[in-house]
């Protein structure tokens, strides 16, 4: 049986995973016409991903786990680490659940956590032809971020919506608390 406790905890966690993802898509968009690196040379702004794992009791107390999920997800690729995050929300068996039975693995849950921003290399930068622009190549084109509006949009839509229901979750639970104390 899970602990109430557990129920904060695993909302705590939602919710901050929640407000990282809506600053990460407040940033692409804020970038959405940036032609320059942070260092200042000339270079699209790349769209930023994050790569979301689910937090384990188990994990926390064998640091072993925790070490070797950090250690994967600096040292594989960008579309390496989009696909491990895509597996690990669907579900499927993923590397994280390493050393956990089935019978344990409910249990052993307790929220989600934010593993590595990633930059997303696969989808190709938008090159516009402006041979006025100061950033344009000697062919003329300016290579623009690879950043959807529309796309980040229903990110922040489905964000927005998931961190509201963390809220709900909360409330809720410290309603049930609040008439469990007064009984």
């Amino acid at each position: 049986m899970m602990m109430m406790m557990d129920v904060y905890d695993i909302t705590a966690s939602a919710l901050s995973a929640q407000r990282l993802r809506m600053d990460t898509i407040a940033s692409n968009l804020a970038n959405v016409n940036t032609t320059r690196q942070a260092d200042g040379t000339v270079g699209a702004y790349k769209r930023k991903n994050l790569v979301f794992a689910p937090l384990l009791k188990q994990a926390q107390q064998q640091q072993g786990l925790q070490e070797s999920l950090s250690e994967q997800a600096s040292s594989t690729a960008s579309g390496t680490n989009r696909h491990f995050a895509i597996n690990g929300i669907s579900g499927q068996q993923g590397t994280y659940k390493a050393g956990i039975s089935a019978s344990d693995e409910a249990q052993a849950l307790v929220g989600v956590q934010v593993l590595n921003v990633v930059e997303d290399n696969s989808t190709p930068v938008r090159k516009v032809f402006d041979p006025s622009h100061p950033d344009a190549d000697k062919e003329g084109f300016v290579e623009y971020p690879n950043v959807n509006a529309v796309t980040e949009m229903v990110d922040l839509m489905s964000a927005s919506r998931a961190y509201e229901a963390s809220v709900s979750v909360f409330q809720n639970t410290k309603s049930m608390n609040e008439g469990l104390l007064q009984m």
